[in-house]
């Protein structure tokens, strides 16, 4: 008798484990059956009022000083306004701070969200001097704008606009989107401008109001040989990175079951007519593993008596 109980117990439990197993089993392969989805990032967007990358040249081009500067640069989500950039390079104006930019209005903005990327520039009344020219401009411009948009879902856009005067070296220039406008002061130099400089792709867009090519020196005297590039109102936008399409969902597989037949079963299932839900692979596996485990269990029964 006691022979009998040591030996149920544990087919007893054998059995419960079991049908725990297949059942716990269940949900984390339905789990891992779901739909994936990946968040998609906001863009990025960046601008810059003034940006300079200068080579100054002093006393016959025996110190070299990089000017490498910038007013209002802002990467999304920020804004700045500031009207007036002031530098200080060793061996220029006895290494006092001078004027480099002074304006009514200079501001850059830069944003994202869900919806897309933006950033904008915006520069009015302006002058900009470089290293040598303390009292003549470089270049005096009435209004500078520049605008990238990137919208998600739809192409991606970039402008400049000019509205005023420009005057480069004292000269009063018309600028043209066509090409670069040139402008040659004897005794001073020259500068090349490009303007309204647009970049397109499916997803970014980049502008650039004024591009200039700068080479300066004045009166030939090796003051301050100054060569290098400005850029003003410059901006760029990525638009927001679309999510990748949802994985459709994996029907768990079935579990072939062996031909086990209850005593007093009809011959026919009901599942085919009344239908099966996503649990019935894991109720017939759960079955089929307790039906196992109790012909183990009398199997065993029988021997040992025997």
């Amino acid at each position: 008798m006691n022979a009998n109980t040591d030996f149920r117990m544990p087919a007893r439990r054998f059995t419960a484990t079991a049908a725990a197993t297949v059942l716990a089993a269940g949900p984390m392969v339905l789990a891992g059956a779901g739909s994936a989805h990946a968040t998609s990032d906001h863009g990025r967007a960046s601008a810059v009022v003034l940006r300079t990358g200068l080579d100054v040249s002093l006393l016959n081009k025996t110190v070299n000083v990089p000017l490498a500067v910038s007013l209002n640069e802002v990467r999304a989500p920020q804004s700045a306004e500031r009207t007036a950039l002031t530098a200080r390079l060793d061996g220029v104006d006895g290494g006092q701070p001078f004027s480099v930019l002074r304006a009514d209005v200079a501001s850059a903005k830069a944003t994202v969200s869900a919806s897309g990327a933006e950033a904008s520039t915006n520069l009015t009344h302006a002058r900009i001097h470089v290293p040598g020219l303390p009292l003549l401009s470089l270049i005096e411009v009435g209004q500078v704008t520049s605008k990238a948009t990137c919208e998600a879902g739809r192409k991606p856009a970039a402008s400049a606009t000019l509205l005023g005067g420009v005057t480069v070296l004292g000269k009063k220039v018309t600028l043209t989107v066509g090409g670069p406008t040139e402008v040659k002061v004897p005794g001073v130099g020259e500068v090349r401008i490009d303007f309204s400089k647009t970049r397109t792709t499916s997803r970014t867009a980049a502008a650039s109001a004024l591009e200039l090519h700068v080479s300066v020196n004045p009166l030939k005297l090796n003051v301050a040989d100054v060569e290098g590039t400005l850029t003003l109102g410059s901006v760029t936008c990525e638009s927001p990175s679309a999510a990748p399409a949802s994985a459709p969902a994996s029907a768990p597989a079935s579990v072939s079951a062996p031909d086990i037949k209850p005593q007093g079963a009809p011959a026919k299932s009901g599942l085919a007519e009344t239908g099966g839900t996503s649990t019935t692979p894991f109720v017939v596996g759960a079955a089929v593993v307790l039906l196992a485990a109790g012909g183990a269990a009398v199997a065993l029964g029988r021997r040992h008596r025997s």
